[in-house]
């Protein structure tokens, strides 16, 4: 997928660091701000922002327009437009796309009915949606891998900087159910015997893909491997080969949407730190899937 996990290909030899904004550049109390203000004042901590190649755009409304409250969230799906409509915020920050595709290319859409309304829902209401996806992984910490990591309450477990960890023993059953309570996860997919103890464990929320996800895997040669989605033609088949072969490796399955919405979380923190008096609400999307 083009440029999706650029920044974390690089990360696995990366060691993860701690930007402090200077003071100069924190915002003034009831100050107006635009969303382009907001917008590159968070790319002030990003190192080689603004980007050449991102797909860190605007997929509706304008950087011009002053913004009157801010709602962040994994996917802007109809219903986080509607309670932003109702909370008179303005600006939505997404994580992912908004129109079901990593570039948000919508020619493809224009007869359709679904994006149709969606795109005129925004129009009518004057929403500005702004992808941060790029810039948020490259921050330091990474927005959503720090969100995460602090929801699992893992901070001491972490030994390097590309997800691995080491938690203290106890059987898979019991880390799927940690991972469920804490991440607010209803379901999970898994491959593994319930009962084996696990200990080493490599945390990819998201979307890594396959290869990324193996190369880690053989690398630190954990007990778990835990993702947020992916190919089921790779990973899964890795796995259920390592198994066959006497290798223990297990496999946890979050669900994109669950396994990142942390990092709205953290988003949400930071224009509350940084930005003095502007309305911020988190709002989740959700898992879009139910499990029959």
């Amino acid at each position: 997928m083009h440029n999706r996990r650029k920044f974390l290909y690089n990360s696995l030899s990366v060691a993860a660091g701690t930007v402090i904004l200077p003071s100069t550049l924190r915002a003034a109390p009831n100050k107006k701000w635009t969303v382009g203000e907001i917008i590159d004042l968070f790319l002030k901590e990003i190192n080689g922002a603004p980007f050449s190649q991102t797909v860190d755009t605007l997929k509706s409304g304008s950087r011009d327009s002053e913004v009157t409250g801010i709602v962040t969230t994994m996917f802007a799906t109809i219903p986080v437009i509607r309670k932003a409509i109702e909370a008179k915020a303005n600006f939505i920050i997404a994580h992912e796309p908004t129109f079901y595709n990593h570039l948000d290319e919508t020619e493809w859409l224009k007869d359709n009915e679904v994006y149709q309304y969606k795109a005129k829902l925004l129009k009518d209401n004057n929403i500005t949606i702004w992808r941060n996806h790029d810039y948020i992984h490259s921050h330091k910490p990474d927005g959503v891998m720090d969100g995460v990591i602090e929801r699992l309450g893992w901070q001491k477990y972490s030994r390097e900087s590309d997800g691995y960890f080491e938690v203290p023993d106890r059987a898979l059953k019991d880390l799927i159910s940690e991972c469920k309570e804490k991440l607010g996860v209803s379901n999970v997919r898994y491959i593994g015997d319930l009962n084996e103890k696990k200990k080493k464990v490599v945390l990819l929320p998201g979307a890594w893909g396959g290869r990324n996800q193996i190369t880690a895997a053989g690398r630190i040669n954990p007990d778990v491997l835990i993702v947020g989605e992916l190919s089921e033609w790779e990973t899964a088949e890795y796995v259920r080969d390592a198994r066959a072969m006497g290798n223990k490796l297990s496999l946890i399955i979050l669900g994109h949407a669950d396994s990142e919405e942390p990092g709205s979380k953290y988003m949400a923190d930071w224009i509350r730190k940084n930005i003095a008096g502007m309305k911020v609400v988190e709002i989740p999307a959700g898992n879009p899937l139910q499990f029959g």
